[in-house]
């Protein structure tokens, strides 16, 4: 018996665990002093009302016989699936209701989705970038190639007519650097994918933040039918980090090696996958209903206020920064020239803030800071002004 030996190539911590570690090591030698944590991606306010009614509902149809539900279908319930084609509708992108694929969140699917692809191919993933696209391809050993980007580039890789690859992943708004793709840019990408006959993963879980006028999905790109797949999530747009649900869309004209990969996934997720719960996909289904669109966007503008409060002090600062206006994430130069561990531990000790070292998203990130702005506001009022007070010291 063998392990899998491509495991021995991973950083062996992932980096919020190293985060979580370094917190509660300074949480137990300082327990007089109150952390405020504007580090790990996770939403701190409540569910919808409309979302928690529809729950409800969903449970209750699991205590009578003629209303319950046992295994859900494999590509998710019609009813959600017909409300994600007609969110899409919304902004003015067409998607058919049976290429979506409802999941338990864009993060399995960011990992899952090799299942699909050969080994040989390669990968090629902007530096920074989110840690599961590089850890997941590193477990199923493909080869990898950066696409590079720093402050010149204001954090937005670009395709290099060099290099090529055969699956890229891009994400955006970006994590961990707030940075969104306009049109033009996407549409770079996408003749690029095409040009070398690529798959582009698109991560898109935090579309709902944009408010500028930029992409808010790939298929809003001519061309992208035929070389894309997007991965989505309610994790933030609709407070679901823990409910667990999310979806895919495979158009049917993705072909490669003379098969849809829509065809493919869908049989990947019959054998390895049993479905999102029917409570859950009843609790989806009312995030894309006309209230629950108020309500979740009522809880964007709240943590946009949070994202803006923190810019505003950058601002002030004279920080170099990115995000913060089409995502939840602000992504700062560290001052001083420190490190971003450096920066870690000083913003730590000095003002009990907890961020996110950027070099833990890549070579890129040397240097680079990434916060958050899922806390209250008087948290995140209080953590900019320790902020501000630690970085003119």
């Amino acid at each position: 018996m063998k392990i899998n030996d491509n495991f021995n190539k991973l950083v062996p911590n992932y980096l919020f665990a190293d985060v979580a570690r370094k917190t509660n090591e300074f949480a137990a030698a300082h327990p007089e002093r109150e952390i405020i944590r504007l580090g790990i991606g996770d939403v701190t306010l409540p569910l919808a009302p409309a979302v928690v009614d529809a729950m409800q509902k969903g449970c209750e149809d699991l205590r009578f016989r003629e209303t319950f539900k046992g295994y859900p279908e494999y590509e998710g319930y019609d009813f959600l699936r017909e409300r994600i084609a007609e969110y899409y509708q919304s902004f003015g992108v067409k998607i058919k209701a049976d290429e979506v694929f409802v999941s338990d969140g864009a993060k399995s699917d960011c990992g899952n989705i090799g299942d699909i692809f050969s080994q040989d191919n390669t990968v090629l993933i902007p530096d920074p970038v989110y840690p599961v696209y590089v850890d997941a391809n590193i477990m199923a050993g493909r080869p990898i190639l950066y696409a590079p980007s720093g402050q010149d580039e204001h954090f937005l890789a670009m395709p290099d007519k060099n290099v090529r690859a055969d699956i890229i992943y891009l994400c955006s708004p970006n994590n961990p650097t707030g940075a969104a793709y306009s049109a033009s840019q996407l549409k770079e990408w996408v003749d690029y994918a095409r040009k070398n006959n690529a798959v582009i993963l698109y991560d898109a879980a935090y579309e709902a933040f944009i408010r500028d006028d930029l992409p808010r999905s790939i298929f809003s790109i001519d061309g992208a039918r035929e070389c894309a797949i997007e991965l989505c999530s309610l994790s933030k747009t609709a407070g679901f980090t823990g409910v667990r649900c999310g979806y895919t869309v495979i158009p049917h004209e993705l072909v490669r090696d003379g098969k849809k990969l829509h065809d493919l996934w869908y049989r990947r997720q019959a054998t390895k996958f049993n479905g999102v719960s029917w409570a859950v996909q009843c609790a989806a289904a009312a995030v894309f209903s006309p209230e629950g669109q108020r309500q979740c966007r009522k809880n964007l503008d709240y943590y946009h206020k949070n994202a803006q409060m923190i810019a505003r002090t950058l601002d002030k600062l004279g920080i170099y920064y990115t995000g913060g206006q089409n995502s939840p994430y602000i992504w700062l130069k560290c001052p001083n020239g420190m490190s971003s561990w450096q920066f870690f531990d000083y913003l730590l000790e000095k003002a009990a803030v907890v961020g996110t070292p950027g070099e833990g998203f890549g070579s890129c990130g040397k240097g680079y800071f990434r916060l958050t702005s899922f806390n209250s506001h008087e948290k995140t009022a209080e953590a900019v002004e320790r902020l501000a007070a630690a970085c003119q010291n």
